[in-house]
């Protein structure tokens, strides 16, 4: 009878002489692969194996150094990305200022055009339209302190505005020429012929032209001798030319205006 040692050493044995076996038939498959000058498929898997290895542990040392430097940066990037925000706020506020004072240069060299032909005139700004649009009036600020009167002419560097009717001492009211309650003598500039301009609403129309007077749709209208404008200061243009009625002794046309009124935001009082 074997006993249980017995049987134990000979399976140490046979599993040592399969280990011998085995090396040897790796030995011979490594030294045959050499003579042929290439590599052996145990090299191969061997260094494809150690190679993954070197990869993970170098994938493993960025990820731990990159985590670090952000640990790191962290208070940095903060401070920057605050400076940033406050550099983007200043920046947005100075567009807005250079925006709106770009926006402000019509109406600025308008005005400077004005005061070119009108030296002694008052500068003001328009603060104020009639909300109920019942008249076409604005209001500017200046009054009574600044030497504004009633029938005070109104104008820009493109023409006639409107006259002063109501002041106060740090305002007035400017009844704009396309009221239908403004009226002033105006002249058809090519030919000189006389009219009244007188509102509505829109426009100007030219009545009691004479039935003489040689009419053409682009002629410019200027304002006659008055109360509130000297002579020469652009209405507007004829934009429209009403047929006259058999035997009348006069006749009308519409004028365009020289002031965009829509967008009055600098204007010259032309003070007495």
């Amino acid at each position: 009878m074997v006993s249980i040692s017995t049987y134990r050493d000979e399976r140490r044995l046979f599993a040592l002489i399969g280990v011998v076996i085995i090396a040897a038939l790796v030995a011979l498959l490594q030294i045959e692969f050499t003579r042929q000058g290439r590599p052996s498929p145990i090299t191969t898997t061997v260094t494809s194996i150690a190679t993954y290895g070197q990869l993970a542990v170098a994938t493993a040392v960025g990820v731990l150094h990159a985590g670090f430097a952000t640990a790191v940066d962290t208070p940095r990037l903060a401070t920057d990305n605050g400076m940033l925000r406050a550099q983007n706020q200043t920046l947005r506020a100075q567009n807005r200022e250079l925006t709106e004072a770009l926006a402000r240069v019509p109406a600025e060299r308008d005005l400077a055009l004005a005061q070119l032909k009108h030296p002694a005139g008052i500068a003001a700004t328009v603060i104020g339209y009639d909300p109920e649009a019942t008249q076409h009036l604005i209001t500017i600020d200046r009054g009574a302190r600044d030497r504004i009167a009633r029938d005070d002419g109104v104008v820009t560097g493109d023409g006639a505005v409107g006259r002063v009717i109501e002041v106060a001492p740090l305002s007035s009211k400017v009844l704009l020429i396309v009221d239908a309650a403004s009226k002033l003598p105006a002249v058809v500039q090519h030919g000189r012929w006389w009219a009244i301009a007188v509102g509505t609403e829109t426009h100007l129309k030219l009545q009691y032209v004479s039935q003489d007077a040689k009419l053409h749709v682009g002629d410019l209208v200027v304002t006659g001798e008055g109360r509130s404008f000297h002579a020469g200061t652009p209405i507007g243009r004829i934009s429209q030319i009403s047929a006259s009625n058999a035997g009348a002794l006069d006749q009308s046309a519409i004028v365009e205006p020289a002031v965009t009124f829509g967008s009055l935001s600098r204007v010259l009082v032309l003070a007495k």
